[in-house]
């Protein structure tokens, strides 16, 4: 990571600058985006000059795409079957790369560096179409060569171009070294501690007059005020072009901290078996993206889920979810072959039987089982239920117009409050209530999620505690509200609140969405395995039974 952040120095512009750069007029490149399948690769000389060693760079950061334990296809050469030995990996580590796309190797080196060089030792079969002879591995030999070889002197630029940078930090003096990797380790720890926590990088206002910079650069003031170190080298004490504060410099640190997460992810995969979790969701800037969550068992014997990934994706038909699923397998060297779960929603593109993201990966994995999650089943059940019953549909409408009205403003609020506050005070002098550590907390009328109906057991459970004082406050509405609508509005709840089919209806949902609610949270449990699932399936229905 610190040879990486070394680009910034001032010595030099870097071809970031000249992107950035609005008087050129070559297109901006994502670097961090590029392709990783080398099959499906823009060649180098498509770029525009001033990029190149940038993407280039770039590439040789990444390393070769070496999707280990892939299930290699074979093809017929000979009259015999055989296909990509996984073990070249190992013998050619340093450049050898495959497509997947492509079923074929290349050299990542000769691809970078190819239109520096002449034909050699098959190299053209390693930059374009790919080499795909299996059966003459002595073809790889040949392409390398001796060291005068066009491989070798491609693979030598690609050196150099890593070390440009470090010769010049090389001519720097020792403080000066010294002053930068302060510098660059202050930013980082300040990157680290804001990821850590997520919080927001940039301020309103990072003018030098602002009161409030941000929490990057209050962070780092911060450092600075406590560390005389620190202080000496970063802010006002640090070179006018290398504060290492700029807004890029706080991408660039994610980036990377990003990336050796992913890294230390797949290392703990350890080219093993997993599970992916796929879920779709827009940012606040209304894209559409899609979440990839791995999960997997660990050395220890542990389940471990971590996301991977966040992929921008242009709509969510189902071959715009398998292409950026395979984007980003490709990427971190993960195969499909490997996969031995699917986890969805319930959504047609995901799980469709003839279409859906489910489907194509099982057409390439037969072993890729669907399996979806319990819990979520369950919710969908407990909504179709709700809209299927008018009268249950109708119970929590009108919890919900309660809820409105009673918490409508903070006067009513502070209204149910004391009201509380009596009825609990009076039932403990009485000896009515258990006092003690936690008990008679302070509740209030809840919202229930739609999406969650998890949360209307809560709202039904904090009903039936709160009704007497929720009446006291509709009492109180029709005698004094502030205008003849609210009257209105609270005499009308009044009157349905107290039949006997709303209070019927609440204990006979309290108890029902009870049973549901316990096995909810069984069913979200990490080790939780599909017989015992069944199993509290079982035992729930008949719960359900015994209280209807």
């Amino acid at each position: 990571m610190y040879k990486y952040y070394k680009r910034k120095t001032p010595e030099p512009p870097t071809s970031t600058d000249v992107m950035n750069n609005s008087n050129i007029g070559e297109p901006q490149v994502d670097l961090e985006n590029l392709p990783a399948d080398p099959g499906l690769r823009r060649k180098i000389s498509e770029y525009h000059p001033n990029i190149r060693d940038e993407v280039r760079r770039a590439y040789i950061l990444k390393g070769p795409c070496q999707p280990i334990k892939h299930k290699f296809p074979q093809r017929d050469i000979g009259g015999a079957k055989r296909k990509f030995n996984e073990d070249w990996f190992t013998r050619y580590k340093d450049w050898l790369e495959y497509s997947i796309e492509k079923d074929a190797v290349f050299c990542l080196c000769c691809y970078l560096f190819r239109s520096d060089i002449g034909k050699q030792g098959s190299g053209e079969s390693f930059v374009g179409k790919g080499f795909t002879s299996w059966n003459k591995q002595n073809r790889l030999d040949m392409h390398v060569g001796g060291p005068a070889s066009a491989h070798n002197l491609a693979l030598q630029k690609c050196k150099d171009l890593m070390k440009r940078e470090q010769h010049i930090m090389h001519k720097r003096s020792d403080k000066a070294k010294c002053d930068y990797r302060t510098r660059l380790l202050a930013s980082i720890d300040c990157v680290r501690f804001l990821l850590c926590q997520g919080l927001s990088f940039r301020g309103h206002d990072e003018s030098e007059s602002s009161s409030n910079k941000g929490n990057f650069l209050e962070l780092l003031k911060f450092l600075a005020d406590h560390n005389e170190s620190i202080d000496n080298v970063v802010l006002q004490n640090a070179p006018g072009n290398l504060k290492l504060v700029a807004p890029d410099i706080q991408k660039d640190i994610s980036n990377a901290a990003a990336q050796e997460v992913v890294s230390t992810i797949i290392k703990d995969i350890d080219g093993d078996y997993f599970a992916i979790l796929i879920d779709e969701s827009r940012d606040v800037s209304i894209k559409e993206q899609m979440a990839i969550a791995v999960r997997y068992v660990n050395i220890r014997g542990e389940i471990i889920e971590r996301v991977i990934g966040i992929v921008h994706v242009s709509d969510t038909t189902t071959l715009s979810l398998k292409g950026a699923l395979d984007s980003l397998f490709t990427k971190y060297n993960l195969t499909i072959s490997r996969v031995r779960e699917q986890g969805y929603d319930g959504a047609s593109n995901m799980r469709g039987e003839f279409n859906g993201l489910k489907t194509l990966i099982m057409k390439e994995n037969s072993s890729a089982f669907y399996v979806h999650c319990f819990a979520h089943q369950l919710q969908l059940t407990l909504v179709a239920i709700a809209k299927n019953h008018d009268e249950v549909a109708s119970l929590f409408y009108l919890i919900g117009i309660l809820t409105g009205v009673v918490g409508a403003s903070c006067k009513r609020h502070d209204m149910l409050r004391d009201e509380h506050v009596k009825i609990i005070r009076k039932a403990m002098e009485d000896g009515e209530l258990i006092t003690g550590k936690g008990l008679n907390q302070e509740i209030n009328l809840k919202k229930a999620a739609d999406t969650r109906w998890q949360s209307h057991y809560g709202v039904l459970l904090n009903l039936m505690v709160l009704f007497p004082s929720v009446i006291n406050v509709l009492d109180a509405i029709c005698e004094s509200g502030s205008n003849s609508e609210h009257r209105v509005q609270a005499k009308d709840l009044l009157e349905k609140l107290q039949t006997f089919d709303f209070i019927f209806g609440v204990i006979l949902m309290k108890n029902v969405r009870g049973v549901t609610n316990e096995l909810s949270h069984a069913l979200q449990k990490k080790d939780q395995d599909i017989v015992n699932a069944m199993d509290l399936v079982r035992i729930s229905k008949e719960k359900s039974y015994d209280e209807e």
